[in-house]
């Protein structure tokens, strides 16, 4: 999935054999916390040497104070040689020169990055629109009574109230980028395979009224 950039995520299932290269120092998903290294959780968009509780090195905190956000392109320069980027980093890894490596390792930690991690065209993970849709399904006005009805089946993986543990929040999605992205699985341009079997079952309505209950849920 191409980016504004130029660069490319990969494959997330990839990533994670990759990432096991890196659990000695970090945990990523549901409940994880610090350890060695900080947790990677919501990692796009996040300022170098700016998550709360962690002692960064001098050099990190100084580079997140210039001002290095951590995006596609820094987090590929930095896993391609992390003391190339941060001097005096603490991170003791000699880097991942493998292009394809980063590129998985990226889409799986894009994964756990929300606010807003999977809605096309939107910082800090933005790419290209997967799926132009019909003006007329775009079109469609949702009943947020009926996706009330609806979102129930998404509410025991997706937190109600929009905070992210290892989930990506749905809430307060724009509609018009709900409903690509649950047409996106439904054409299996998305690879999650729960996702691609959730949107399989919806009509082009019940996707318009999900959109409109979650869009203004609180």
């Amino acid at each position: 999935m191409a980016t504004a950039t130029g660069l490319e995520f990969g494959d997330p299932e990839q990533g994670e054999a990759v990432f096991a290269q890196c659990r000695s120092c970090h945990q990523i998903g549901q409940g994880a916390t610090d350890r060695i290294g900080p947790h990677l959780n919501g990692i796009f968009g996040r300022r170098a040497g700016a998550h709360d509780g962690f002692n960064y090195s001098d050099d990190m905190a100084m580079m997140g104070s210039d001002g290095l956000t951590w995006t596609i392109e820094t987090l590929n320069a930095y896993l391609e040689n992390p003391k190339a980027l941060v001097s005096r980093t603490r991170m003791n890894f000699a880097g991942l020169k493998d292009a394809d490596d980063r590129a998985d390792i990226l889409a799986y930690l894009r994964q756990f990055s929300a606010s807003p991690q999977n809605i096309p065209e939107a910082a800090p993970t933005a790419q290209a629109r997967e799926v132009e849709l019909a003006p007329e399904v775009l079109a469609i006005v949702g009943d947020t009574d009926y996706g009330e009805y609806l979102a129930s089946e998404c509410t025991t993986c997706h937190q109600q109230d929009g905070s992210d543990q290892g989930i990506p929040s749905i809430t307060h999605w724009p509609t018009e980028d709900f409903v690509v992205a649950m047409h996106a699985y439904k054409q299996k341009l998305r690879p999650h395979p729960v996702m691609q079997m959730m949107a399989s079952r919806l009509s082009d309505e019940e996707i318009a009224a999900l959109a409109a209950y979650f869009a203004e849920s609180e």
